[in-house]
């Protein structure tokens, strides 16, 4: 810690604080994360291994964020990340006006961009939201907070856990249970696109049944012709939902356009493997057709702290701690409850 100069305290997480410094030899302003052992635990907490894994398998990507150095201090250890300026659930509630046609592709583009690196590199991220999507200086996206990601083998076999993604971007196979693939990533990568087209969340559920049914009022209720995986779901016989025909998006995103509609659509389906990979929406014609994706340069640049927003906004550089979900075993009158609220 010597070599650093604190500059102010930025966040506070489970797992540690966050403090911007600067670098006292080369002047670089940083992000450090100062994360302390607790005299019960066993080692290192398991969410900071895995981002520190995650991490050191990227190489540097310009969509990603740099983790430039790990050191101990103390009775814990530093993480040194490159220092951002804001975050993009930061720039959809406080901007002035709403973005632009041409700012929405461009965020998507870089987006797409880290998260496809990302799967390439056989790493689920499994948290994508707004506030963990970094926006330096230069209006550069870079995507954070790797907490819960998990290095995955092509091989396949190995099960990981359905209790991951921040609640209004779970994928609704994980809401029934399911151990996830990368398709959760993409499905969370519609829920932003969507939230960037409205300025505001597609499917903000209270609950993990006031979620689903927010997906199922939009989707429609499931069936096996449309989700044929869905009856093999850990939790399907312990839920059920009145049919309810699904909602044309056109009428969810009423501003935006026939090709960014047809995008949106790749992405929020519930069979997983029909899910559009990054790399082919990034071959989307909504991408090549004017307006075109806004430079960097163009998009705009909020400094953190600004106007306050009504939800509290986790720093970009906390480890996330979601919440358990909430037991499916629910009667079938509450969940009708649930649902009609929605209507």
């Amino acid at each position: 810690m010597d070599q650093y100069s604190i500059l102010g305290r930025i966040g506070e997480g489970a797992h540690g604080i966050v403090f911007k410094a600067k670098h006292i030899e080369t002047g670089e302003t940083v992000a450090l994360k100062k994360v302390a052992l607790r005299k019960l635990e066993d080692g290192i907490p398991n969410q900071a291994l895995r981002e520190i894994k995650a991490l050191q398998e990227i190489e540097d990507n310009p969509y990603v964020v740099k983790l430039k150095n790990v050191f101990p201090h103390g009775a814990g250890f530093v993480l040194v990340f490159e220092f951002m300026l804001s975050d993009l659930s930061e720039v959809i509630r406080n901007s002035d006006r709403p973005l632009t046609e041409s700012q929405v592709k461009g965020y998507m583009m870089m987006l797409l961009k880290g998260v496809a690196f990302c799967h390439e590199n056989s790493i689920m991220h499994r948290d994508l939201k707004p506030a963990n999507l970094l926006i330096s200086s230069t209006g550069h996206l870079k995507i954070a907070d790797f907490g819960l990601a998990r290095v995955y083998s092509n091989e396949g076999g190995r099960l990981y856990s359905h209790q991951v993604a921040t609640r209004w971007y779970r994928a609704p196979e994980l809401l029934y249970g399911q151990n996830n693939d990368e398709g959760v990533d993409l499905w969370a990568v519609g829920c932003i696109f969507g939230e960037l087209l409205n300025n505001s969340p597609l499917f903000p559920g209270e609950n993990d049944i006031e979620q689903l049914c927010c997906v199922l009022r939009v989707l429609g209720t499931p069936n096996e012709k449309i989700w044929p995986e869905i009856t093999e779901l850990p939790d399907y016989n312990k839920i059920t939902f009145k049919e309810n025909p699904p909602i044309p998006l056109e009428q969810i995103v009423p501003d935006a356009s026939l090709q960014a509609v047809d995008l949106l659509k790749r992405f929020l389906v519930y069979p997983a493997r029909k899910r559009s990979t990054a790399r082919q929406a990034l071959l989307h014609p909504y991408f090549f057709t004017e307006p075109l994706p806004a430079h960097h340069s163009e998009l705009p640049i909020l400094q953190r702290g600004g106007k306050r927003s009504r939800q509290r906004l986790q720093h970009p550089y906390e480890f996330t701690v979601d919440q358990p979900l909430e037991d499916s075993l629910v009667e079938p009158e509450l969940i009708a409850a649930h649902c009609g609220s929605l209507s």
